[in-house]
């Protein structure tokens, strides 16, 4: 009987680690219907940070173009890919995408570490948060909140992190104004409107690039995936 329970535990181990390398090997491959705005192996469909929308719609092309060239070159001594995984060294600026988009269901693995700040802008625009709740700024309150709404709700419905140190994943849809957060499965934000940081006095902007937001800390990001809707 000590012998089949056993080999059960061996077998049981055997399939857990095939199951991991799996996995593994799925890393950075989107699902049906998704594309991989990330493709594991370097910065292509990337672009560093200039200003902000409303400085950026004020540039000429020239000035634009040539902001333009000198954030990619600080992007590229900040941000990397290791072993199929963006990683940011906690100085320089965000990431962001060279395609803008409008309506959208995006997937995203990110990870902190202790004391970690961070966020995931929209259309270009703050902000779906990233944090450690037990850092000062969270004060307990978990990551998925549209942290810089004034008007319409900022936190999210739950605490749904996993520890800092694990990977986490997040579904977010943004339809017209309206977005909904899913963190590690669990709905926390529920078609909430995200406010236009930039200009309080407007609606958010129809389209606008992503940004992995940095906030002076070492964060990483795999599996980053998007479906454009309609």
């Amino acid at each position: 009987m000590k012998r089949v329970a056993t080999m059960c535990a061996v077998l049981l181990a055997v399939s857990a680690l095939n199951f991991a390398a799996a996995g593994e090997g799925k890393l950075n491959q989107p699902p049906k219907g998704y594309k991989a705005l990330f493709n594991g192996k370097d910065l292509s469909g990337w672009k560093g940070l200039v200003g902000n929308p409303k400085t950026r719609a004020k540039m000429s092309p020239e000035e634009l173009a040539k902001a333009q060239k000198k954030a990619d070159q600080e992007m590229r001594d900040h941000w990397n890919v290791v072993d199929g995984v963006l990683v940011f060294d906690g100085k320089g600026k965000s990431l962001c995408t060279a395609k803008d988009y409008k309506n959208f269901d995006m997937l995203v693995d990110w990870k902190i570490k202790k004391d970690g700040d961070s966020g995931i802008y929209l259309r270009g625009s703050p902000q779906v948060q990233i944090w450690d709740p037990a850092v000062k700024a969270a004060n307990g309150v978990g990551s998925g909140g549209l942290y810089n709404n004034k008007k319409n709700p900022d936190k999210p419905l739950l605490t749904a992190d996993n520890p800092v140190g694990e990977w986490n994943t997040f579904r977010i849809k943004m339809v017209g104004e309206k977005v909904s957060v899913w963190l590690n499965g669990k709905l926390v934000v529920d078609n909430t409107t995200l406010e236009n940081y930039w200009e309080r006095d407007k609606p958010i902007y129809e389209t606008g690039q992503i940004e992995l937001q940095n906030h002076g800390n070492t964060l990483y990001f795999r599996n980053v995936f998007i479906k454009e809707l309609d």
